[in-house]
C-alpha cells in the first residue's frame, strides 16, 4: 500500500478479501494501528467480525504470525510480492 492510512487499508483489504468466498471469511485479528482505525466500515462492507490483539501477544494471530514465518524462510522482507512471477515462486518453494 502507498499509504499507510485507514481508507488506503479498508480499500486493499475489501479487494483482496473479496477473492475468498464469503463463507471462508468470518473473522478477523489484527494489531492496534492506525491503519485500523476504520475498522467499522471495513467489518460492515465484508460482513466479518474484526478483533484486535493485545500489544505483544503475537500469539494471539497465530495464524498470521505462522504464514509469515514460513513466508520469510525463502522470501525476505522488503521484497514486494507484486513483483514475483510463478515460476520465481515455483522455484522458491520447491
Amino acid at each position: 500500500m502507498p499509504d499507510k492510512n485507514a481508507r488506503a487499508l479498508n480499500k486493499a483489504a475489501i479487494r483482496a478479501f473479496r477473492e475468498i468466498p464469503a463463507a471462508a471469511r468470518n473473522t478477523l485479528t489484527v494489531d492496534k494501528s492506525k491503519e485500523f482505525a476504520a475498522h467499522a466500515g471495513l467489518s460492515k462492507a465484508l460482513t466479518i467480525d474484526i478483533y484486535f490483539a493485545r500489544p505483544y501477544h503475537s500469539w494471539e494471530r497465530g495464524l498470521n504470525e505462522h504464514t509469515n514465518g514460513l513466508l520469510r524462510q525463502y522470501l525476505p522482507k522488503r521484497v514486494p510480492f507484486n513483483t514475483l512471477t510463478q515460476k520465481q515462486l515455483d522455484s522458491k518453494t520447491a
